[in-house]
């Protein structure tokens, strides 16, 4: 199974806010965000590890080629303009496979993501997508489900089927790939609108539920996500 990181935003709030390092380098429990995504990773049996950095992180790819001696890990440096986007870019390293990719910035209990990936590898649904109650962002996507966990639609607003909001963490089948170049060529941006496509395509996604997952988008995050990891 394969896995990957998207690192290439800007991080431009948390500059803003006077955090001087690149997002994917800051730390939690004293290890860097981008550094405790590959070490769970790698613990999950993978098969690599591929991360999306832009141009502008030289730090960042200084500290992943160090990584890079212990872990399997693929550098792709590019500038895109949407998570969606960097999800394309990572397309060929994705491919023949099941996957499992997450932004850089998504902070979950080790234990929960160990169990949401052995479920998705014996699953036969064509993805997984982590989902929580926890609601703690600007502009969170909410998440229709039915009772037995199928998700039926992803809307901006919440309604009368939605418990939960995406996680950010996304475990997909190469067939999900198809429908990211579907995107790609209508001109779709924006993750959410790549997840309503799938559901659009036909395919079948399951929502797992995890306890809390933060993202980190402020300075204050920064703390909230130490006594998260904390508590585990």
């Amino acid at each position: 199974m394969k896995f990957a990181i998207i690192a290439a935003g800007e991080g431009s709030r948390l500059a803003m806010e006077g955090i001087e390092e690149p997002k994917p380098l800051i730390k939690i429990q004293g290890v860097p965000i981008i550094e405790r995504l590959v070490k769970i990773f790698a613990k999950n049996s993978t098969s690599s590890i591929s991360i999306i950095i832009n141009t502008r992180q030289p730090e960042t790819k200084a500290y992943l080629e160090q990584l890079r001696e212990h872990y399997p890990i693929e550098i792709v440096v590019r500038d895109t303009p949407s998570s969606m986007h960097s999800m394309h870019a990572l397309k060929e390293h994705l491919a023949g496979d099941k996957f499992c990719l997450t932004t850089v910035d998504t902070i979950f209990k080790e234990k929960e993501f160990t169990e949401f990936i052995e479920i998705f590898k014996r699953s036969e649904d064509d993805g997984i997508m982590a989902v929580t109650d926890y609601v703690d962002d600007e502009k969170p996507l909410y998440v229709d489900t039915g009772t037995d966990m199928n998700i039926t639609a992803f809307c901006d607003n919440a309604s009368d089927g939605s418990k939960y909001i995406s996680g950010g963490i996304y475990a997909l089948t190469p067939r999900a790939l198809e429908i990211l170049d579907e995107c790609m060529e209508q001109g779709i941006e924006r993750m959410r609108n790549f997840q309503r496509k799938l559901i659009e395509g036909g395919l079948r996604l399951k929502a797992y539920p995890f306890g809390k997952i933060i993202d980190i988008d402020h300075a204050r995050d920064i703390a909230k996500a130490e006594k998260f990891i904390t508590e585990e």
